[in-house]
């Protein structure tokens, strides 16, 4: 075979064997430099605005280009056990809080109607992004005035506390996450490898491929802004797929070795075969991911690079690094063998497949029975996401019932609705501060009063300078509640342009409900055209990668399967808390809104890593004479080991983030694991195959306008006479 004739996975390989220690010493520099400078350069988060879509951006861009940031908001709600019984902690607070020197605005004591309440309202000195960092004295002025007036229960919410609660959550359940799932992967690699060093090279090579990425999301970050999770969603999807690329690649190697051939052909054949797998599906992962790209929300921008990143890194190592590194261990690799797990095949034997070779047998002698019952357990899988509801959820539904935080929320919108979560009018005109602004500004106060459907206090900042206003209104209901809605209904479509309208050049309605609101919005209008072109770019390279127009059909069938049962757990659990409580979650009434699109194109990607390698397996199979129900046989056996290995640490480490404390981390693990676990057991041990068996020979139609698509080889490339190891092979 020429060199002309060697892919590109083998091109690769053979590169960094004969080059092993440029190979592996370049890549660790790489992984330094980049990881230093990108911590050097700090990253930057998304403003308010970036974060936002329709008005609800259009109004934090006014208040942006005017100099103006919304200040970190905080309120204390005071409860006696009799009326009035609050007034003397009321005067203590108020005293307390301006000793700390941190807030400004602070608001006199607004009255509850059976008079047990009072709520204190203020807002942070400086810097908002920088407020949760600076909160600690107003907290400690709250707990020494509830302790020092018995009979008075403190709540505080607010954007400060919130913040500084958020960051040490994330900061907490983010070292949690690395702490877990990388000695769970280990753990996993120990049972299917029975070594230590087999076990440890897959997760090294993934630690320092996101790493890596850490850098240079970093340094991207100064051109895309980043969300606050976006490194969390990177580390997961890193870690699963950097260890499931180097399984594939190693495994195969492995499997190689233990059939007879010397190191040379072993690796030669592991990188013409599972490398190219890799390759494929690394690709096609970072081209469904680039589908983000056309969602108009910079959330999901920010996702594509970190994603697309992260994969590049991980496919590179594992056709590059992975070699060289077999290259020098040679047989060393099963070093540290555990007796009780290690499973070595003996030599010129090939897997069994176990469990897998004894299910292919009623799989392919009743295809039909085992297609229509999987795909009926699927569907049911699905059916509660035909139910799904999303917003963006607020900080009370993220922390959970029991949090401080929650219990504050919820206690000051029960005796002052709309109070922590107001809508915000923001307008720019020349004429703020002018007698016809006031004018209309007293109007607008007494519509709100007369509608019934608002707060007491509509709290009014104007910026004459800048030609600015800034108008909170708290809204009935609890901020999200169908009462809540029909009151920004009113506001936005009718108060707001009715009466600020005449005296405003541009006027927004923002706030939470509607920047939810807004999201959810743009969502509806981003999945269709995000759909489409993952399912295109999934179609198109199936289609060149197995010459099969039925193949490339049903890998998108088979992916829609797989995203209906992730959506229908979701739902399912943390919509209508089904089994939330044997979980040990807690239903939040909605999905959160930035999630069906995100697992839709991750699942999308994810799920063409068993895919093309089963079926990259079944097509070899055929490719050397086998009829395609014994291929299929055969490629389901002799994969079986890698793909449950594989989905064993993908659903481990989605685990570990669905045991992490913020909501939106929990349905995010749960819908991934339950997903993948669906996707490499139901969809591609028993769907596939039985589908498969059941197109017999059609598997490999190709309409006649197709055919010169390029007809690409999956098995070792046929040579005339006895190869030499690859240079350095085994030493």
């Amino acid at each position: 075979m020429s060199a002309t004739r060697k892919g590109l996975a083998v091109r690769l390989g053979g590169w960094s064997i004969r080059h092993r220690k440029t190979a592996i010493v370049g890549w660790l520099l790489f992984v330094v430099v980049v990881a230093v400078v990108g911590g050097m350069s700090g990253s930057r988060q998304m403003t308010n605005s970036e974060n936002s879509t329709g008005d609800s951006a259009r109004a934090e861009k006014i208040l942006e280009d005017a100099g103006l940031q919304t200040p970190a908001g905080e309120m204390v709600m005071l409860r006696g056990d009799r009326p009035d019984a609050w007034r003397d902690a009321a005067r203590d607070l108020l005293a307390r809080l301006e000793r700390t020197g941190e807030t400004v605005r602070v608001q006199p004591p607004v009255r509850s109607e059976d008079g047990r309440e009072a709520l204190i309202s203020f807002e942070m000195k400086g810097d908002p992004d920088t407020a949760g960092e600076r909160v600690g004295p107003v907290v400690e002025a709250v707990e020494k005035t509830e302790s020092a007036h018995r009979g008075v229960v403190a709540y505080e919410f607010g954007d400060a506390t919130a913040q500084h609660r958020l960051d040490d959550m994330l900061t907490d359940d983010f070292k949690k996450a690395e702490l877990t799932a990388v000695p769970l992967a280990l753990g996993i690699l120990l049972v299917v490898f029975g070594a230590l060093v087999a076990a440890l090279l897959p997760v090294l090579l993934a630690v320092t491929a996101c790493v890596g990425t850490f850098g240079l999301l970093a340094l991207v970050s100064h051109q895309l802004p980043l969300f606050d999770s976006t490194n969390s969603v990177m580390f997961l999807v890193g870690l699963a797929v950097g260890v499931d690329y180097s399984l594939f690649y190693l495994r195969r190697e492995r499997d190689e070795r233990a059939a007879g051939r010397d190191a040379g052909t072993a690796l030669r054949i592991a990188a013409a075969t599972s490398g190219r797998a890799v390759l494929i599906s690394g690709v096609t992962v970072m081209l469904a991911m680039a589908g983000m790209f056309l969602s108009g929300l910079m959330l999901f921008h920010g996702f594509a690079v970190a994603t697309i990143l992260v994969v590049l890194m991980a496919m590179l190592g594992s056709v590059t690094v992975l070699p060289a590194m077999l290259s020098w261990l040679g047989d060393r690799i099963d070093a540290g063998r555990v007796p009780l797990l290690n499973r070595r095949r003996k030599k010129g034997v090939h897997a069994s497949g176990g469990l897998s070779g004894r299910l292919m047998r009623p799989v392919l002698a009743r295809p039909k029975l085992f297609a229509a019952v999987s795909g009926v357990l699927l569907l049911v899988l699905c059916a509660p996401a035909v139910g799904m509801k999303t917003e963006q959820l607020g900080l009370e539904k993220q922390f959970g019932s029991d949090a401080p935080i929650t219990v504050a929320y919820q206690e000051i919108t029960g005796s002052f609705p709309g109070g922590p979560a107001p809508a915000e009018v923001v307008l720019r005109s020349d004429e703020v501060g002018s007698a016809r602004f006031d004018a209309a500004v007293a109007d607008f106060k007494k519509e709100l009063a007369a509608s019934g459907r608002f707060g007491k206090t509509v709290d009014v900042e104007a910026h004459r300078t800048e030609g600015v206003a800034r108008i909170e209104v708290p809204l009935a209901g609890d901020g999200q509640d169908a009462t809540s809605r029909r009151a920004l209904d009113t506001l936005k479509e009718d108060l707001v342009p009715r009466v600020l309208g005449p005296v405003s050049d541009q006027v927004y309605v923002t706030g939470e409900l509607a920047s939810s609101r807004d999201f959810n919005d743009q969502l509806k209008t981003d999945i269709a055209p995000v759909f489409l072109f993952i399912a295109a770019v999934t179609f198109v390279l199936m289609l060149l990668c197995f010459r099969s127009l039925p193949i490339a059909i049903v890998s998108i069938l088979l992916n829609l399967l797989s995203v209906g049962a992730a959506y229908g757990t979701m739902t399912a659990v943390f919509q209508h808390g089904w089994g939330a409580e044997w979980l040990g979650m807690e239903p939040a009434g909605a999905i959160e809104g930035w999630m069906p699109l995100f697992v839709l194109v991750i699942l999308f990607g994810l799920s063409m890593d068993y895919h093309v390698f089963v079926v990259s397996r079944i097509r070899e199979a055929h490719e050397r004479g086998l009829t395609t129900r014994d291929a299929i046989r055969e490629g389901i056996r002799t994969t079986a080991g890698s793909v449950t290995g594989a989905a064993a640490i993908m659903v481990a480490v989605f685990a570990v983030f669905a045991l992490l404390r913020m909501q939106d981390m929990q349905q995010m693990g749960v819908g991934l694991a339950v997903a993948v676990l669906v996707d490499a057991t139901l969809v591609r041990m028993v769907l596939l195959p039985s589908v498969m068996a059941l197109l017999g020979e059609r598997n490999w139609y190709l309409p006649r306008a197709l055919r010169w698509l390029p007809n690409v080889s999956h098995g070792e490339e046929p040579v005339e006479r006895p190869r030499p190891p690859l240079v350095g092979a085994g030493r």
